[in-house]
């Protein structure tokens, strides 16, 4: 008997020589009972006969075991292990036959055996449903263990496969092999579109990615996350269409990251393109302590001029070539009117005398600078991205 049999469980079990004549009994009906047991499997659930051959064998093989490993544990008196019956079939049924589906044929299994029971003679009827009312139960834990061992297999290697996956993004190694390991993790290709969020590391970081995941399923996101040291890389992909968009998502869950700046990345296209991403997520999060009122999340672009002043050459040609450029090329005097504005320290009356013109065409061509670049001039934070564009536009002109 089991160690964890108590002396009022073992007050029904039979005598030696009475479970010899059971075990008699039950022995000669083991075949029959697996056929029948199989054919009941195969009637009442229809993913049986879809497997393969190969497959539907393990299965006949875990009943054939199951039933003759029910007769040897009542004969011994409760001895031996129960769930030795999934050794029989190779680990690889695990990845083939779900738990539900596991649980279908032990149940079946079992009703099959209860029903022959009911034949034998009625001395023998009482200790046998017992026995395998028993059995069943070691088998059930049995099957959980077996499944939970092999979602832990399978969660470390997703783990690891997701932080390779991560790291290649963060490398600026994203190529096909990452979009193929990135699909086996559910991973839908080609999203709409990707961006890298990074922050620092929580306390603890399995409890913030699975929060982090539960908040991106209900926003229909797709997610990788992993742990770079002190830091915390997500790849995000969405149907957000704008960075203030996706800043706004990731509000949602940004409690999740330890304390300090958390950085969102453009949108780009791809997961093979997330290296952009990341690339001016990373900038960004070694330059916002220069803006220490920096919103929490903030998106990369935000960020340009810190970025530029520490040495980031993307953040200096974006500034030029996405603010600059568009005002020289849109003409009507706007650089001049813009340095002439920040010259008198925001001045409308002093941009006009020192340009000779009306305070109104100033209002005017200051308007047309918001809209050609997306900047207000009359913004204390976006004329400071201004200026820095103004300077770096002549230097890289």
């Amino acid at each position: 008997m089991t160690p964890q049999t108590t002396a009022a469980e073992r007050a029904w079990w039979p005598s030696t020589e009475a479970r010899a004549v059971i075990a008699k009994d039950l022995t000669e009906l083991s075949a029959e009972l697996t056929t029948a047991a199989l054919a009941r499997i195969a009637d009442q659930h229809p993913w049986f006969a879809q497997l393969e051959a190969e497959h539907r064998s393990w299965v006949t093989l875990v009943a054939r075991s199951g039933i003759d490993g029910f007769v040897t544990w009542f004969t011994s008196g409760g001895e031996g292990d129960p769930g030795a019956l999934f050794a029989a079939a190779p680990r690889a049924l695990t990845r083939r036959i779900t738990l539900n589906q596991t649980v279908d044929l032990v149940l079946t299994t079992i009703e099959t055996v209860e029903e022959r029971i009911a034949e034998l003679p009625a001395d023998e009827q009482l200790p046998l449903r017992i026995g395998i009312l028993r059995y069943s139960r070691e088998v059930a834990f049995a099957a959980a263990r077996v499944y939970a061992r092999a979602a832990e297999i399978r969660g470390a290697w997703d783990a690891r496969l997701e932080s390779m996956v991560v790291d290649a993004i963060i490398r600026g190694d994203a190529d096909e092999s990452v979009v193929s390991r990135a699909s086996t993790l559910g991973w839908v290709s080609p999203s709409p579109g990707v961006a890298v969020v990074i922050g620092p590391t929580p306390a603890d970081p399995g409890a913030a990615v699975e929060s982090i995941r539960a908040a991106a399923g209900r926003n229909s996101l797709d997610l990788l996350a992993a742990q770079q040291g002190d830091r915390l890389v997500l790849v995000i992909g969405t149907s957000a269409t704008t960075t203030d968009q996706l800043v706004s998502l990731v509000a949602e869950f940004v409690d999740a990251f330890g304390p300090g700046n958390v950085v969102v990345g453009p949108i780009v296209a791809s997961l093979m393109d997330a290296a952009g991403s990341a690339r001016s997520a990373l900038s960004g999060l070694r330059a916002a302590r220069a803006w220490p009122d920096a919103p929490r999340p903030v998106a990369a672009e935000k960020l340009l001029p810190e970025r530029a002043l520490a040495g980031d050459g993307h953040a200096r040609r974006a500034l030029a070539g996405e603010l600059y450029q568009p005002l020289v090329a849109a003409g009507g005097d706007l650089v001049a009117t813009l340095s002439a504005y920040f010259d008198t320290a925001g001045s409308i009356e002093a941009t006009s005398r020192e340009l000779f013109v009306h305070a109104n065409t100033v209002r005017y061509r200051l308007r047309r600078v918001q809209e050609v670049t997306g900047y207000s001039p009359t913004d204390a934070r976006d004329g400071y991205a201004l200026r820095l564009a103004l300077s770096l536009g002549r230097l890289l002109d």
